[in-house]
């Protein structure tokens, strides 16, 4: 294959892969589109099939990211594959025994368009990964409730004492009455003091 100089309205693409035959049923189906014009020199769009996505596999993914957008083909994708091949930088991923002519120009559009593509059992499993992290992060917070001066400050803030007054009644400096809110907002990731109040009520600390 000759390098080429892209023409103004088509899509430099690269095909890259250890399986001979299938990076040439790949070119075969990218050069049947006028839209797409093959390379050899990176940058554009980058097409890579791979059995798995281990180590190897995710240096080229990013040197390839560096220069360009790719196209990730591979037999399947499990959580630990998807996160690691997200995480090099793939903008597309296709199945491969649900690659078409179509399917693999609309890949490469879409990536040259600097969208994202995945398929939907991959959707699927970020959906899991987000909803477990979210657990996780619940846990971490409920493990660690708020502190009782920081329960003795929130319960006189939701009676609607001003920082003067709790800091009169709990015998505190209004300093450390802000410190402590500051440290309530901070370590829960909230707002304000009105965010705190109903995030005490919420998780049933108030």
């Amino acid at each position: 294959m000759t390098p080429e100089t892209p023409g103004p309205d088509r899509i430099p693409v690269s095909v890259h892969g250890d399986d001979p035959l299938i990076v040439a049923g790949l070119v075969h189906f990218l050069t049947s589109s006028p839209l797409v014009e093959l390379c050899e020199a990176d940058g554009g769009v980058a097409v890579l099939f791979a059995e798995r996505v281990d180590r190897p596999v995710m240096s080229r993914l990013r040197a390839l990211g560096r220069t360009g957008r790719v196209v990730l083909v591979v037999p399947r994708v499990r959580e630990p594959e998807l996160l690691r091949a997200l995480d090099g930088g793939v903008s597309v991923i296709l199945l491969r025994h649900q690659v078409t002519p179509e399917g693999l120009l609309d890949a490469v559009r879409t990536a040259a368009g600097h969208d994202r593509a995945l398929p939907r059992d991959a959707v699927d499993q970020l959906v899991d990964v987000v909803l477990r992290l979210r657990r996780e992060a619940g846990a971490r917070v409920s493990a660690h409730p708020p502190t009782d001066r920081e329960l003795d400050v929130l319960r006189l803030l939701a009676d609607g004492l001003e920082t003067r007054e709790i800091a009169e009644r709990l015998e505190f400096s209004e300093r450390t009455v802000k410190n402590v809110l500051h440290g309530v907002t901070s370590r829960f990731r909230l707002r304000n003091r009105t965010h705190a109040v109903a995030h005490a009520i919420r998780e049933g600390y108030l």
